[in-house]
């Protein structure tokens, strides 16, 4: 299933452009005022506060004091979902964190993430909206079915990221604009040898073959990306409805539109819980700075792909010993996913998560429904 020559020049030729726009956008921004400096245009300090005679939730709202901060803790396994399985998308773990301390953060893509976002040149005014940063750093992998390597399956995969967001947020329109970047490592042992530690643990069988995966012993990799998200006006104080266009470049090449639902005793901002953003381990996780309240809600969602690129299949510049051809993939994927989330006024929350995604590879073994479950745990400080 190795592609010809050809077209793997062709795709070592487009993610090296795509990868030489990440890195060679940062220096634009340093001649521009700082990140901070720039959001304090758009006021001195930024505070969530509940409006309950113009809106059925929290809204960010311009005051006198800081925001909230919050971070969270969220991890994915295919045991989460109902039925033994232990292939595809086979778990994830990620933190992340929002508030001061991400925009201020010494480590940090938000300088070269605020260039990408004038070169792209779509999002509102700073003094037209709040900003909202946060940070997240992770790990997820994919195995073949039954844990042994198969030229007739997907390959082992992993990917170990940084991301970093910033969400802006037009009060006026209820539109939620969010950016982001991420830079991160394919091929790394730790994906698999976590995996392995864990299954020793559990008795479970060992995963052998993780030297087999996509760009083995590692390659840098990175990924932009931005979303317009909708607030949909004209439902009951209990149900909400959002529609989200999102597009990125880099080791997933995509666009897509989403529609998501929050059902229940929903108190937090519409903007402040993302299912739809997801890339399976990728920003799985909570965060806002809204101010800490008590809710449970059923949320859920469907998502449609058009997808041009895949890393996690089709390999990027270094040989791999097993990778897919566009013309072996379908281009159009559809997921879905539906969860429950238990919110305590102490500022704690956790969520359940069951997802799904239609097979991406046409033919073989690997031609098959992904599935997996995941939870969630985090705390508005």
């Amino acid at each position: 299933m190795n592609r010809s020559l050809k077209l793997k020049r062709t795709r070592s030729l487009f993610l090296l452009s795509t990868l030489s726009a990440l890195f060679l956008a940062a220096p634009n921004v340093f001649a521009q005022d700082s990140l901070a400096t720039q959001t304090a245009a758009a006021g001195e300090h930024l505070q969530i506060a509940i409006q309950a005679d113009e809106e059925k939730r929290p809204r960010y709202t311009f005051d006198g004091a800081r925001p909230k901060e919050s971070w969270a803790f969220a991890t994915d396994n295919d045991v989460l979902a109902p039925g033994k399985r232990d292939r595809d998308y086979t778990y994830g773990v990620n933190w992340a964190y929002s508030g001061d301390s991400a925009r201020d953060a010494a480590i940090s893509l938000q300088q070269p993430l605020a260039s990408l976002n004038s070169l792209v040149d779509m999002l509102p005014e700073a003094s037209a909206t709040q900003d909202q940063f946060s940070h997240e750093f992770g790990f997820f992998g994919f195995t073949p079915d039954g844990l042994k390597f198969n030229a007739d399956d997907r390959p082992y995969a992993s990917l170990i990221y940084f991301s970093s967001s910033r969400e802006q947020l037009d009060q006026a329109n209820n539109i939620a604009w969010k950016s982001s970047l991420t830079l991160g490592v394919l091929g790394l042992d730790l994906v698999g040898n976590v995996q392995n530690q864990i299954h020793a643990g559990l008795g479970s069988n060992k995963a052998e073959d993780w030297n087999t995966q996509i760009s083995d012993g590692g390659e840098l990799t990175g990924r932009y990306t931005i979303a317009r998200q909708q607030y949909l006006e004209g439902w009951s104080d209990s149900f909400e409805v959002k529609s989200t266009v999102q597009a990125s470049v880099g080791y997933l090449t995509e666009t897509s539109w989403s529609l998501s639902i929050r059902e229940g005793n929903v108190n937090s901002p519409w903007a402040s819980f993302n299912p739809e953003l997801i890339s399976y381990g990728e920003k799985s996780t909570y965060t806002s700075n809204a101010e800490a309240t008590n809710e449970n809600y059923f949320w859920a969602g469907v998502t449609v792909k058009a997808r041009l690129y895949n890393v996690f299949l089709q390999g990027q510049f270094r040989d791999s010993t097993q990778t897919y051809s566009a013309n072996e993939l379908r281009p159009l994927i559809a997921e879905a996913w539906a969860g429950y989330t238990f919110a305590f006024k102490s500022g704690h929350r956790i969520s359940y998560v069951l997802r799904g995604q239609t097979s991406e590879i046409k033919a073989g073994d690997g031609d098959r429904h992904l599935l997996w479950g995941g939870l969630i745990i985090s705390k508005s400080i």
